[in-house]
């Protein structure tokens, strides 16, 4: 399956087109780049991040790791030889002001952020981001993303 063109949409109603849509924005993805994951609960936001980390990891020749949603520890990191994963999940947070000692900010290129429930976030003095924005389509029985800021 081929990435998606800017600003189009995808039907990841299935698993296995959520794990090809991973599989194909990981050969994007270099460190430095901060990803913004929107959707409401259940529609495949933890499921895509999953398939992603574990696909850098196959590329490695690494295990894979049990990816899981971060909500209670807002965030688990995966290094994967020189490049770290941070996988936050800020649907817990309330304010603005909780954000600062998570160090979701440091760009370093040899990281690549992902952030579940980002709406506290100002990302206009921020680099390299990119939005999946997910959806249920045809009364929740089928879903969809769509991709914003892929180059």
């Amino acid at each position: 399956m081929p990435i998606a063109i800017k600003n189009s949409i995808i039907d990841i109603s299935s698993e296995e087109t959520t794990k090809e849509l991973a599989k194909g924005l990981s050969n994007y993805l270099k460190g430095g780049e901060i990803i913004f994951l929107y959707g409401e609960m259940g529609v495949g936001k933890t499921t895509f991040v999953k398939y992603l980390i574990n696909q850098f990891q196959i590329k490695k020749n690494l295990q894979t790791s049990e990816v899981t949603s971060p909500t209670f520890n807002l965030l688990n990191e995966y290094d994967v030889d020189a490049l770290s994963i941070k996988h936050y999940d800020l649907f817990r947070l309330k304010d603005k002001s909780e954000l600062k000692n998570l160090d979701i900010f440091e760009n370093k290129k040899n990281t690549i952020t992902l952030i579940e429930w980002p709406q506290l976030i100002n990302k206009e003095k921020l680099n390299k981001t990119i939005d999946l924005i997910f959806n249920y389509e045809n009364e929740l029985n089928n879903r969809s993303v769509k991709i914003v800021g892929l180059d």
